[in-house]
């Protein structure tokens, strides 16, 4: 089948990504090899579900990455707390009690949507990726069944580049399904290549080029699927056949990068930082193995003659020797068990727990720590993590919450809006435990500063040149409360003028109850005082 000039051209751009990432593969292998078995397939073919674990001899590094893993996924996509927010960023607008009640609803909608998918299994797998080979990918896809799918792909399969700005914009992915897969995804368009492999074997595997990069020729007025501001076009590797040309209204994958040089594009982890270590600690733990062995199962020392029967080395077994001579069998001596090989492993292990943070992300709670000690030890092991937040968020966060809220309303599953929210812009607050420990230190300093002022209220009034309002609800924002907990700000308003209505209801009550207590007492003056005018006006006659 001849190759149209799209494949072609598709095709010369792919050999040079593939070209460009050379030099990272066989650093991909073994890292993976020694921290991410399962998966250390990029340089290596193995079959499914063989062994991938031979080479190594210490399981900790495993053990690290998988609890800096989870922990990442714990501090920002925990499914149990929110990890998000959406705001306006007009803040007149989010002041609004009509706007606050749809964000609301709309974030709600998205957590469901979250929730409701796949997307806390492939977010943990993507963490994986991230620690391990620096570089992670997931494709983010609208489903007609399950309306989003999240997959996490391999390293193996993706072959990125920038834009001038820094950002992924372009990907490549090789992959490899069955011929009964492709007829099911691609009908009639698959070569009869695929059809010819597809009779002999349904579940033979064909290779698949995708390649998802900005459109040059988008013209934003135009509404049809190939004229969308990202092109999307499905290849057979093998021949160039064209399989589908479709597009995508944003950038259908996100692509995080754990930490990443200036000149290069693709991401380095902490697994390459901690690889040395790993190397010597495999090789260490390899030698006391050996080492071990020799004391438990020694090496023995047979005389050269003498002995016509073999050896018995079994438990219970018995060996014969001349009475009278020295022909016996003997272990040979190897030397005392030498502490110096255990305390060198250890400290490998340490300088890999440094690595992966594993001493904080580990702390334990002695008897003597208060419940405020833990605390600040929370905080700081999160603030510990948070340089790679900033990356996280942008490469990651973002363009994980864009993609999920454009499908959704496209699909009319976010809350109709009120008509003046029309083209407002709304922005993404992060809420996750990680960037809430972000803000503790302003929480602290403000905390502080009222505390300074407390103590200072009793020779000047200084509380009033502090706004209250504002006050409670920054601090609710910092500590993550959520919006539906707090009053608006007209209710909060009605409350006063109603509280003030009352004030001013019982001071008028209480002044009508002084009068008449003051009525009160006039009254028995008042009676007695003609009887007294009388007897004064008599004795005046007399």
């Amino acid at each position: 089948m001849a190759r149209t000039d799209l494949s072609k051209n598709l095709l010369s751009r792919y050999e040079k990504l593939e070209g460009q990432r050379q030099n990272w593969e066989t650093h991909w292998q073994e890292v993976a090899d020694y921290m991410q078995p399962r998966k250390a397939d990029v340089t290596k073919t193995r079959a499914r579900g063989d062994k991938r674990n031979e080479m190594i001899f210490d399981s900790s590094p495993i053990q690290a990455v998988e609890l800096l893993a989870a922990s990442l996924h714990g501090m920002l996509t925990n499914p149990s707390t929110p990890w998000f927010t959406l705001r306006f960023k007009d803040e007149d607008v989010e002041n609004e009690d009509e706007a606050k009640i749809w964000l609301e609803s709309a974030t709600d909608a998205m957590y469901t949507a979250f929730n409701r998918s796949n997307f806390q299994q492939e977010i943990f797998e993507l963490y994986h990726d991230l620690i391990t080979f620096g570089t992670a990918c997931m494709f983010i896809e609208e489903d007609d069944e399950d309306l989003i799918k999240f997959s996490t792909r391999h390293i193996n399969e993706v072959f990125i580049a920038e834009n001038d700005k820094g950002r992924i914009d372009t990907i490549f992915r090789r992959f490899k399904i069955s011929a009964r897969a492709a007829l099911q995804k691609f009908g009639d368009n698959v070569s009869s290549d695929i059809q010819g492999i597809f009779r002999k074997d349904p579940y033979q595997e064909v290779e698949i080029l995708h390649a998802v990069y900005p459109r040059s020729d988008f013209n934003p007025k135009k509404k049809d699927k190939e004229n969308m501001p990202f092109e999307s076009v499905y290849l057979e590797y093998k021949n160039g056949n064209e399989l589908s040309i479709s597009g995508f209204k944003e950038f259908p994958f996100v692509v995080p990068r754990y930490l990443k040089a200036s000149n290069e594009i693709y991401g380095r982890s902490p697994a390459m930082t901690a690889l040395p270590d790993v190397k010597m600690l495999n090789e260490m733990s390899k030698t006391t193995i050996k080492a071990a062995q020799k004391q438990v199962d020694p090496p023995l020392l047979v005389p050269d003659d003498g002995f016509l029967l073999p050896v018995r080395t079994v438990p219970g077994g018995l060996n014969f020797y001349r009475s009278g001579t020295r022909d016996r069998i003997e272990p040979l001596n190897i030397g005392a068990n030498n502490p110096l090989g255990l305390n060198m492993e250890e400290q490998r292990r340490d300088a890999i727990r440094a690595v992966f943070y594993v001493n904080q992300l580990m702390m334990q709670q002695g008897p003597q720590m208060t419940a405020t000690e833990v605390i600040q030890r929370n905080e700081e092991k999160m603030r510990l993590l948070g340089p790679v937040l900033g990356r996280l968020q942008s490469e990651l966060l973002k363009p994980l919450i864009d993609r999920v809220f454009n499908i959704l309303l496209r699909n009319n599953l976010l809350p109709q809006a009120p008509e003046f929210l029309s083209g407002r812009d709304i922005e993404i607050e992060y809420v996750s435990p990680l960037a809430k420990a972000q803000k503790s230190s302003e929480l602290q300093s403000i905390m502080r500063a009222i505390e300074i002022l407390g103590s200072l209220a009793n020779v000047a009034p200084v509380f009033d040149y502090v706004n209250f309002d504002n006050l409670v609800k920054h601090l609710a924002d910092i500590v993550g409360m959520p919006q539906k907990l707090l009053k608006s700000q007209n209710e909060v308003n009605a409350q006063r003028q109603e509280q003030a209505a009352q004030a001013e209801q019982q001071q008028q009550m209480a002044q009508m109850q002084q009068v008449a207590q003051a009525a009160g007492d006039v009254a028995p003056l008042a009676k007695a005082l003609p009887d007294e005018a009388r007897a004064v006006a008599n004795a005046e006659v007399e």
